[in-house]
């Protein structure tokens, strides 16, 4: 199959309203190189599942929603981890940039930055960077990964002036440590193109999909993250 013109994909929402500035189609991406925790979307991980779509298919269904997405909004490509695919998104982040459509990517900088990467990121207009963990250790230990690759990410970014907006999964116990959090303040305070601190609740919404897939879900011992650890956290990262 040729990577240019045909992805996997799991599912498209026509109006996304948080995944990035305003109105938003958005393609959530099949396959996942993490493993994280507290995942919510467990069946996106496996690349081999989810729908062949073609260039040409999904820009044509993008098209369909621009009157409503070019009001502040655009097209937001999630997953799974979008940037698994890199050669079909350079295809239509080209297409789109020709009708002024903007463009977001949804990931986790988990990723070699590869030339295709480098062609990808020129074409793009925001990316929400999913800070997994500012702590090599655990984040290996939440998501499988350490934490080399997505913080020279978020450098690459910040050095090649594309516009960040910083989220992380606020899991209690787990990612809320105050010593972390002042390392996560000073490393976002050293890059020069964020724009936003996202905090999101950890939740428990997704526990379903590991069992109906047979997978153990190992937070099961943890509390939704409430208004008041999300206080919390904010007050350390000195953010409104």
């Amino acid at each position: 199959m040729d990577k240019k013109n045909f992805a996997k994909i799991h599912s498209i929402e026509t109006f996304g309203t948080v995944d990035g500035p305003g109105i938003r189609f958005v393609t959530f991406f099949q396959g996942c190189n993490l493993e994280c925790k507290y995942c919510h979307n467990r069946d996106t991980w496996n690349i081999n599942e989810g729908n062949y779509i073609s260039v040409d298919e999904l820009f044509n269904k993008i098209l369909n929603y621009k009157p409503y997405i070019m009001n502040n909004g655009g097209f937001t490509a999630s997953g799974g981890e979008p940037l698994l695919q890199p050669y079909f998104l350079i295809s239509l982040f080209k297409k789109l940039k020709e009708e002024n459509i903007h463009t977001a990517i949804d990931t986790s900088g988990m990723v070699e930055i590869t030339e295709p990467i480098k062609e990808l990121l020129s074409l793009t207009d925001l990316v929400l960077l999913d800070i997994k963990h500012i702590n090599p250790e655990k984040s290996k230990e939440l998501v499988g990964s350490s934490n080399e690759k997505e913080l020279a990410f978020a450098k690459y970014l910040s050095d090649n002036n594309i516009p960040i907006w910083i989220r992380q999964v606020i899991v209690p116990g787990i990612t809320d440590n105050k010593e972390d959090l002042i390392e996560l303040k000073n490393f976002i305070s050293s890059l020069k193109t964020v724009q936003k601190v996202e905090l999101l609740p950890y939740h428990n919404l997704g526990k379903h999909k590991w069992q109906t897939l047979g997978f153990k879900y190992e937070l099961e011992h943890i509390k939704p993250a409430t208004s008041e650890d999300i206080k919390r956290v904010k007050n350390v990262l000195e953010i409104q």
